[in-house]
């Protein structure tokens, strides 16, 4: 695990759960910069979880390193797809840059070695954060497009494969994810950091800060103390037609206070009654962190 868990903070961690009305089915991640690197707390942080739009930060980082690398080609979509897939979470935005980075079309069936070749090219997705030997990584994947209902075609056939071949996330991933991109070894120049960290951000005090489409009212930052800087990307589906991919909320966030380290949450959920049943649980619980970390000193 790529931060240490003090008694402090498994204390924090274990006062924020026992405040919360399903433990059982969340994985709470919390990471903050420490005198010898990251420390914080971690719940479920191991447990793989259908992410919903969480997989959307991971492409973010690929294409921004496929754009450095020149496995992909700058052009006016890909830059506006880019900041769609964050800015409303757009699974037409995401699909479109998943083609870019696999160089492959989906839906319609394909059988034999072309049906090979092209699952082949979407692992291309998978392969990228193999490479960087993340322990927080097992049990990940993140090769599926991302759907509104159910699969058709050579989607279905690829999400089935081996049994289940769903997308996966562990919250311990995701917290490393933003960890890596701001304060960490992501393999990204300074500027490709920075523009990535750009699209992520959210602005409280926005015109688009209500709107449901910009995922931040709803969840962990929806109702924190004014003047802080926030990045983050949620995900939530109700029901989708396919009982694997119902009734998910999720959100992980960058929070950062002039005159104190930033602080990262990672809140993942499952069941109809987290995901529908409780529209004021993400905001409240993103309060409660942050007036507890921030007691904590």
């Amino acid at each position: 695990m790529f931060l240490t868990v003090t008694p402090e903070w498994q204390a924090l961690g274990e006062a924020i759960l026992a405040d919360l009305p399903a433990p059982e089915a969340m994985s709470l991640v919390l990471v903050q910069s420490g005198p010898g690197g990251p420390v914080g707390f971690a719940h479920r942080g191991m447990e793989p979880v259908y992410p919903c739009s969480l997989v959307k930060a991971f492409h973010l980082v690929h294409v921004s390193a496929a754009l450095e690398e020149g496995r992909a080609e700058a052009h006016g979509e890909l830059d506006r797809a880019m900041r769609d897939m964050i800015l409303w979470s757009s699974n037409t935005a995401t699909n479109y840059v998943i083609d870019i980075l696999t160089g492959t079309t989906g839906d319609t069936l394909l059988d034999g070695a072309e049906y090979l070749d092209w699952m082949t090219k979407r692992e291309r997705l998978n392969r990228f954060f193999w490479r960087l030997g993340w322990p927080e990584w097992e049990g990940c994947r993140i090769a599926q497009k991302l759907m509104d209902d159910t699969r058709y075609g050579r989607e279905a056939r690829f999400a089935a494969e081996g049994g289940g071949n769903l997308n996966r996330l562990t919250a311990l991933a995701a917290a490393r994810l933003f960890w890596t991109l701001f304060e960490g070894d992501l393999p990204l120049s300074a500027p490709a950091r920075g523009r990535a960290q750009a699209i992520l951000s959210r602005d409280p005090a926005g015109p688009d800060a209500g709107r449901p489409e910009y995922q931040l009212s709803e969840y962990l930052g929806g109702a924190l103390p004014t003047g802080l800087q926030l990045w983050s990307k949620a995900g939530h589906n109700l029901w989708t037609g396919d009982a694997a991919t119902s009734w998910f909320k999720h959100d992980m966030i960058r929070i950062k206070a002039p005159d104190r380290p930033a602080l990262i949450a990672v809140v993942m959920t499952a069941g109809e009654g987290l995901a529908a049943g409780a529209p004021g649980l993400f905001p409240e619980l993103g309060r409660t962190i942050w007036q507890r970390v921030a007691a904590l000193g």
